[in-house]
């Protein structure tokens, strides 16, 4: 054979293991699968319910979302037991380096519990089919928490094959509830910025929202600055604030939550927004709403983006 050949073999080799491009992978296909699966939605509004029932109060409950991070801390947090895991199974490849692996697996064993928890309550904060996906996410982790303790426990115990191999397993399983996790974020979009895009979409300058005299005082309606839907509230005193009417959480429409002491709230989970400038008083948002300047011209209420 050639040595174009044998290229030749090894590229079709190749190809013949990866996912083909004109249709899902299994991969992909088993996930949307685990999306779709209503049958999971019983059990899950327990659990939910179970998870917002914790007595944290809201203020530790904000600090678990990540608010005061600007985005969520679960991600944050992950990193550590996944660093130190991963850091054990390389050493468990090295002679003599069997009690810095077993420090190892302890640290990142310490280290899941936050990590698990604040996981959990950004979860209770998700859509259905995000929910879906999150909790065989948190499944696969709870196994790599489960043999991760019994590596552990045999490395203590002086069995270190038996725990290089839960080791092993560990990460294996790891490495899909690691995947689970980049699906929820890179493909369902669950805790990023649903109104990142608005800096983008909006036009520049002044945009009219209608007459002044049409606005309602005191009570939130849906607008549009160019194709940018958004919410706009008159106080009695005149002033009219705009922001932008989905929701940074998850996208839900600010212009039927109720407005209250400056701030509207989201209807679908509760995130609050100061009307003055888009703040996010409280959440489960972590980032605050885009908010316009608003001017009055000849009766009418023009706005333009907040440079």
């Amino acid at each position: 054979m050639s040595y174009s050949q044998k290229l030749l073999a090894c590229a079709t080799a190749v190809r013949s293991v990866l996912p083909d491009p004109q249709r899902p992978g299994r991969v992909l296909s088993a996930v949307d699968k685990i999306e779709k699966a209503d049958v999971l939605d019983p059990a899950l509004m327990k659990l939910r319910q179970a998870v917002k029932s914790l007595p944290i109060g809201e203020d530790l409950r904000d600090v678990m979302h990540g608010r005061w991070l600007g985005h969520p801390v679960h991600p944050l947090l992950v990193q550590v037991p996944v660093g130190t895991w991963v850091s054990a199974a390389v050493l468990d490849l090295v002679p003599g380096k069997r009690y810095t692996a077993g420090l190892l697996v302890g640290t990142g064993l310490a280290a899941a519990l936050p990590a698990a928890v604040t996981g959990w309550v950004d979860w209770a904060e998700m859509r259905k089919p995000q929910m879906r996906v999150g909790v065989v996410h948190a499944a696969a982790n709870s196994v790599a928490v489960g043999c991760y303790a019994a590596s552990l426990f045999s490395r203590l115990r002086g069995r270190s094959l038996r725990g290089r191999a839960w080791g092993f397993a560990g990460l294996a399983a790891v490495g899909v509830g690691g995947a689970l996790g980049g699906h929820l974020a890179y493909r369902q979009a669950a805790a990023v910025n649903h109104a990142e895009d608005v800096s983008v979409r909006t036009e520049p300058g002044w945009h009219s929202l209608g007459a002044t005299s049409d606005l309602p005082v005191g009570e939130a309606v849906r607008r549009h600055v160019g194709d940018v839907p958004v919410v706009v509230v008159r106080e009695s005193g005149g002033a009219v604030h705009v922001l932008a009417d989905r929701c940074s959480h998850m996208a839900g429409p600010l212009s039927e939550g109720k407005v209250s002491d400056g701030c509207v709230t989201c209807p679908w989970h509760g995130s609050v927004f100061r009307l003055t400038d888009g703040w996010n008083v409280s959440g489960p948002a972590t980032a605050p709403q885009p908010a316009f300047e608003t001017r009055n011209v000849d009766g009418r209420v023009e706005a333009r983006l907040n440079k």
